[in-house]
């Protein structure tokens, strides 16, 4: 500021002497606000790195999509034909040479028309994020984001560090309720902070735990909250099971396998979320599915969740929060 106020062009232009205190004061009160201002741009900092952060992410999901994504070419085909049973031609076209073993319930090449993908093994659209999330498990209002195939290991972390705090909260807290509880200690202002914090904790160690049990379970499972609720269709049908190839395998799709990682918050899940292990590997590793002419697009608004019943439903978005 003082640099500023030395070069200003009010000094060399002969300006009156009021006008120039006036401008001297107003920089001097700009000079003592410089605080404010640091803080107000590290906040805008911290906004740009976070609006940094989320574009890096949907770049690098569109990175990972992008050999599910239709080409311009294919995209313009599509759009421009109004045959249905052309359509389905393009679509059976292209997922042959894709690693896809699993169709909508309907039996339709699972097809995202908002993002333009055909859909990998576990994926889904969420109407939250507007994208296609790899293994979508669920979206997480806690975390304002959805948990998947990226971030699945860092939400049980989250879960598990999430335990252990209240755990600690209770324990610490414990032996002041118990002497408030008994009456040793004289009631006054703390009482109420000591009770409600004693209760706070005992509440959410409870939650988290069923919901993190849970998780463990799908865990030992493979399987995602989506597909608890909806099973995934194979060329055989509905199979719950179609990728449980044992616990030991499933808990090192999640955590990794070198297991000094397993409780460290790092990335160290195998594989790219396009290709899950089968648990009957050999009957699909051809994949049939693709060949199979009773197939038929999949209409998705952002979801799967087509009923059992219907040989074409409008999809609609599964959201399913903790």
């Amino acid at each position: 500021m003082v640099f500023y106020l030395c070069t200003h062009p009010a000094v060399g232009l002969g300006c009156p002497a009021g006008h120039l205190r006036s401008k001297v004061s107003r920089h001097v009160w700009l000079s003592t606000g410089s605080n404010v201002k640091r803080r107000d741009s590290s906040l805008s900092v911290k906004v740009a790195e976070s609006r940094r952060h989320h574009t890096r992410l949907q770049l690098r999901l569109k990175t990972r999509l992008k050999k599910f994504q239709l080409s311009y070419s294919d995209k313009h085909r599509y759009e421009m034909e109004e045959r249905p049973d052309v359509q389905k031609q393009i679509l059976v076209e292209i997922a042959r040479k894709l690693p896809i073993f699993t169709r909508a319930q309907s039996g339709a090449i699972r097809f995202c028309d908002r993002c333009q993908v055909l859909k990998p093994d576990r994926c889904h659209h969420c109407s939250v994020c507007e994208t296609c999330v790899l293994k979508m498990d669920h979206h997480c209002p806690w975390v304002n984001n959805c948990v998947g195939f990226s971030n699945y290991k860092f939400f049980l972390l989250f879960l598990s560090y999430s335990i252990l705090y209240c755990v600690f909260i209770a324990t610490t807290v414990c032996q002041y309720f118990l002497k408030f509880w008994v009456g040793e200690l004289p009631n006054g202002r703390a009482k109420f902070h000591v009770l409600f914090l004693m209760f706070v904790a005992v509440m959410f160690f409870v939650s988290l735990m069923f919901l993190f049990s849970y998780h463990c379970w799908l865990v030992a499972k493979n399987r995602s909250t989506l597909e608890a609720f909806s099973a995934p269709v194979f060329v055989s049908g509905p199979d719950r099971n179609g990728f449980n190839v044992g616990v030991r395998r499933n808990v090192q799709q999640i955590l990794g396998e070198d297991r000094r990682l397993w409780l460290v918050p790092v990335f160290t899940r195998p594989g790219n979320g396009h290709y899950f292990p089968l648990k009957n590997q050999s009957s699909e590793s051809h994949n049939p599915l693709l060949a199979n002419e009773d197939m038929w697009e999949e209409s998705d608004d952002g979801s799967d969740a087509e009923s059992q019943g219907e040989d074409h439903d409008p999809s609609v978005t599964i959201e399913i929060d903790e």
